[in-house]
C-alpha cells in the first residue's frame, strides 16, 4: 500500500496548521511548525501569491486526508458515502473519519498520534467488542468497546497509561484508563472535531 514516508512537520507546513502527526511533540516547544511556519522549499519564505478558489479547496482536501492519513481514492470513497446520507454531506465526511478504528484509539489516548493508532491497530493490539480487528479503517459504532490485547497490555507504555493520561478524551468516548478500555457512547458531532478544516469547501471541490 502506497504511504507518505517523509517528514511529517513539512505537512503542517505546507498546510500552514498543526495537523498534530507526532503527538505530543507537536504540544511542546521543540514543535517544527511552531518554530518555522513558512511552506517547506527553498522558496517557502518568498512572496506568497493570493491563492485561487481552486486552490483554497484543495488546500481544505489536502488538510484532511493529512491529518486521518487517508490517501485519495479511500477519501474520495468515503466523500460519496457521505453525499448519499442525509444530513450535511461535509459534516457527514468528517464524522465519518472520526468513527474510523485509528482515531478512535488516538482519541481515546491509546496511541499519541494517529500513525501509531494505525499501527498498534494493524499488529493486532486492540480489540472491538472482545474480538481481534486489524483494520484501521474499521468504522464504529454507538456502544462498541475498544479495549487493547491483555498480552499487550502488559508492556511498559500501556502500565504506565493505566495511571491516566491528560489527554482530553471527547465526549462521544468514555474511557477506562484503569482496564484500558473506550466505549463509543454516542456519534460524534461536528463540535467535537478539534480541526480547522473547513469542509464546505472539500464539498465544493468534489462538486466541479
Amino acid at each position: 500500500m502506497a504511504r507518505y514516508t517523509g517528514s511529517v512537520c513539512r505537512l503542517c507546513r505546507r498546510e500552514g496548521c498543526k495537523l498534530f502527526l507526532k503527538g505530543d511533540k507537536c504540544y511542546g516547544a521543540n514543535c517544527a511548525f511552531s518554530k518555522r511556519q513558512t511552506p517547506p522549499g527553498e522558496h517557502g519564505q518568498a512572496r506568497q501569491r493570493k491563492m485561487s478558489e481552486y486552490g483554497m479547496q484543495l488546500r481544505e482536501k489536502q488538510k484532511a486526508k493529512r491529518a486521518y492519513g487517508v490517501l485519495e481514492k479511500q477519501f474520495h470513497g468515503y466523500f460519496e458515502i457521505a453525499s448519499n446520507q442525509k444530513g450535511i454531506t461535509g459534516e457527514n465526511l468528517l464524522i465519518m473519519l472520526e468513527k474510523r478504528l485509528d482515531n478512535v484509539v488516538y482519541r481515546a489516548g491509546f496511541g499519541s498520534s494517529r500513525a501509531m493508532a494505525r499501527q498498534l491497530v494493524r499488529h493486532g493490539h486492540v480489540r472491538v467488542n472482545g474480538k481481534k480487528v486489524n483494520i484501521p479503517s474499521y468504522i464504529v459504532d454507538v456502544n462498541d468497546v475498544i479495549t487493547i490485547r491483555e498480552k499487550s497490555a502488559e508492556s511498559e507504555y500501556f502500565k504506565t497509561m493505566r495511571e491516566g493520561t491528560t489527554k482530553v478524551v471527547p465526549k462521544w468516548l468514555e474511557l477506562d484508563s484503569a482496564n484500558l478500555k473506550a466505549t463509543v457512547v454516542s456519534a460524534p458531532a461536528r463540535e467535537d472535531i478539534d480541526l480547522t478544516i473547513q469542509e464546505n469547501l472539500i464539498v465544493e471541490l468534489y462538486s466541479r
